[in-house]
């Protein structure tokens, strides 16, 4: 059962959004001494990005804060929200808020990354069955195809619809999931536009590619 009191489901969300805002890939370059990922190769500041400047120890903690932020507002709606009256619904509200921050962050002037780590963070969050599915579903893409974005897209895609039939493996049907993971999901599709036209044209850079720079 949802809040009766409207203030504590908002400002659920506004704090999931704020936390979703912190953009791992840039503070993490600048802790590390890299070069600001939003200066070369996509220019996306995400982990794939800071991947592409030769770090892979800065992507990897790049990859882990960035789903850490997506899983952390969820699963303490889910722990702790029921005494406050936060339900189901709220709690997949506030991982939706985290993965638009991370979108639009508003301490990176709303120039954010593409999302699939943090949308992978709110997945587990919702589900660890639910993550891990539409985590093996990028791995499985990645290794086959070397491409970041067609993986990406590709869990995108199967995320919502692992959740809907996935009702025989743990988890039952909410509506406000179903919402706010096929939100999510038009979301990563819009923000990998470009990557489908490179995709499309062949030029889309493959993983494991260093960025010139």
């Amino acid at each position: 059962m949802e809040s009766m009191t409207p203030l504590f489901p908002w400002l659920a969300i506004v704090a999931g959004y704020l936390v979703g805002s912190l953009s791992f890939a840039v503070i993490v370059s600048r802790a590390m001494g890299l070069n600001d990922p939003r200066t070369f190769g996509s220019k996306n500041p995400g982990e794939t990005n800071v991947l592409r400047s030769g770090n892979k120890g800065a992507a990897v903690i790049t990859l882990l804060l960035d789903a850490a932020k997506g899983w952390l507002p969820v699963v303490l709606v889910k722990w702790y929200g029921a005494r406050y009256g936060l339900g189901e619904g709220t709690m997949a509200l506030v991982g939706l808020a985290a993965f638009v921050g991370h979108l639009y962050p508003v301490f990176f002037k709303f120039v954010g990354g593409k999302g699939v780590a943090t949308a992978c963070g709110v997945l587990l969050g919702v589900n660890p069955v639910l993550g891990l599915a539409a985590g093996a579903t990028w791995l499985i893409m990645a290794y086959f195809f070397r491409y970041s974005s067609l993986a990406s897209l590709t869990a995108a895609v199967f995320a919502p619809v692992y959740y809907i039939f996935g009702d025989g493996v743990g988890w039952y049907l909410n509506k406000g999931v179903v919402f706010s993971l096929s939100i999510m999901s038009l979301l990563l599709i819009y923000r990998h536009i470009e990557n489908i036209g490179r995709l499309l044209k062949g030029t889309e850079s493959r993983l494991g590619k260093k960025a010139k720079h």
